[in-house]
């Protein structure tokens, strides 16, 4: 399988990587051979995130006796300190290594975050720095959803990768972003490739991504029938004929109406309603096991908020790509409540 250098790391890591929200409402052993499958077919880029429940664990039991052919990237919540350092050793004990090749700032979405972590007294990247010294990190990344936030982030020249949303619909990143990694020799790499599950045709999103050589994408991976379906794709011919992109073209139309991409341009609500979390909820129903959004508490929470919506509409007048927010926001909040009763009888 193809491999690229990702950026100032230096690794070289395939086009191809695992992401491993899916395999958390998998049993273990099911879970645990689904990453031995892409680590067998080539894959050495395998993702996850200390807020992926067992995902970790189950990684770290995959790749035993495996580990020094495959890199590992986790993620923490930018919190206090203490959470972090915590988040730290757990994400070491739960992988069952002694050191994490990537480690990175989890969804880092505005300046006053931002800022938080780069502050030169107090801030949380002091840690990495240390952990980094220690032995138990290689190299510091971070995450995002938010383009202008991105773009900062890549400015700043602490971090030495991005992972930011990217796919035929969400192709902001083509002229935005991607060209600013390049010019700070900052690896990217595609979260979302098949937008958070609401694109099912694969072969379309990954032919879309492998026409940009320096990125690494990392599909959520449920069932090895679908690693060895994308596999087979980077292994073929590249090239979009015209009747593939007239496809891509009357997906992006119908959904691109109707697909929110978290850049936030419609915040603040008036009501505090999390509007971009509340639009994207049936995305987590795709991927994730029903406990991580029902009893997590951020959801339920976002959900009492939604429904104090008063559809002033404000939000919309501010949403550069014209979408029906208020409507989404119903939508979202039915579903949510069918799913919470389906999982309480």
């Amino acid at each position: 399988m193809e491999k690229i250098r990702l950026g100032k790391t230096g690794m070289m890591v395939t086009r191809l990587g695992f992401g491993g929200i899916p395999i958390q409402r998998l049993t273990e052993a099911e879970a645990v051979k689904v990453v031995q499958r892409c680590l067998d077919l080539g894959v050495n880029y395998i993702d996850t995130a200390n807020g992926y429940t067992t995902s970790e664990e189950r990684i770290g039991k995959a790749v035993k006796g495996r580990r020094h052919d495959v890199y590992i990237a986790t993620k923490t919540f930018p919190g206090d300190a203490e959470m972090v350092e915590k988040n730290l050793e757990l994400s070491l004990k739960r992988l069952d290594t002694d050191y994490i090749d990537l480690y990175q700032f989890h969804s880092v979405n505005d300046m006053d975050t931002l800022n938080r972590i780069l502050d030169p007294e107090n801030g949380l990247y002091r840690i990495f720095e240390k952990a980094k010294k220690a032995g138990k990190i290689r190299h510091i990344g971070i995450t995002s959803h938010q383009m202008d936030a991105a773009k900062a982030e890549v400015k700043t020249g602490k971090f030495e990768t991005i992972m930011f949303p990217f796919n035929f619909i969400t192709s902001e990143p083509a002229k935005e972003l991607l060209p600013l990694c390049r010019e700070h020799d900052m690896g990217f790499i595609v979260m979302k490739p098949l937008a958070g599950g609401m694109l099912d045709n694969a072969t379309l999103c990954f032919k879309y991504l492998l026409q940009f050589p320096d990125v690494v994408s990392i599909p959520g991976i449920e069932k090895i029938q679908e690693i060895d379906e994308i596999a087979a794709i980077y292994e073929g011919p590249h090239n979009i004929t015209s009747a593939e992109r007239k496809e891509m073209k009357r997906m992006t139309d119908e959904l691109g109406t109707r697909f929110c991409r978290r850049c936030e341009y419609c915040q603040p609500c008036a009501q505090g309603i999390p509007i971009s979390l509340i639009m994207t909820f049936p995305s987590f129903v795709k991927r994730l096991p029903p406990d991580w959004y029902l009893k997590g508490g951020f959801i339920p929470e976002a959900m009492e908020k939604a429904a104090e919506c008063t559809e002033c509409g404000e939000c919309e007048e501010k949403c550069p790509f014209n979408l029906p927010i208020r409507e989404m926001i119903k939508e979202s909040y039915s579903l949510y409540e069918q799913v919470k009763a389906a999982n309480t009888k």
